[in-house]
């Protein structure tokens, strides 16, 4: 019977459009602990741009885009631009060990329930979201990018 009702829920599951994060979408940032243990707090994120990018130590493609990021960060985080880093890894170990031997300093933290509230559904990785200081998302690519890509996300930075 279990299994009956499982393959009954799946097929229902499959016949429901998939929610995903759009265009236009609004984000309501709330705290988000990091890998490490830290919080990046909702006051850190909320009236600023943030780059949201999707993740894994093991992606090839997110080995080469990742070096643009840590430039993005170090650039223009002092001009209001966040780059906030979800790792689809099973580990905060792993992502850890990756970040310290990279020497990555954006914040980073580990994809779960709560970024799945934000930006429910990702094909692949890298993905990459830039929501603006309203808190709307105003950029999805999925996919590697380039250096002069994920450079360009800065004029998303606050102009002062």
């Amino acid at each position: 019977m279990r299994r009956r009702a499982a393959i009954a829920a799946a097929a229902l599951a499959a016949l429901l459009p998939a929610a995903r994060a759009r265009l236009g979408d609004t984000v309501r940032w709330a705290d988000v602990e990091l890998h490490d243990g830290r919080i990046l707090r909702e006051s850190e994120l909320a009236g600023r741009a943030v780059v949201v990018e999707f993740w894994a130590t093991w992606c090839p493609f997110c080995k080469k885009q990742n070096p643009y990021l840590q430039r993005l960060h170090e650039t223009h985080g002092a001009k209001g631009l966040v780059v906030l880093t979800f790792s689809i890894d099973r580990t905060p170990d792993l992502v850890a060990a990756y970040m310290k031997q990279n020497g990555y300093t954006f914040a980073a933290a580990m994809a779960g329930e709560q970024a799945a509230r934000w930006f429910p559904t990702r094909k692949g990785v890298p993905v990459v979201y830039v929501v603006d200081p309203a808190g709307r998302i105003v950029l999805h690519e999925t996919g590697e990018l380039f250096e002069e890509d994920i450079l360009g996300l800065a004029r998303f930075a606050a102009k002062k």
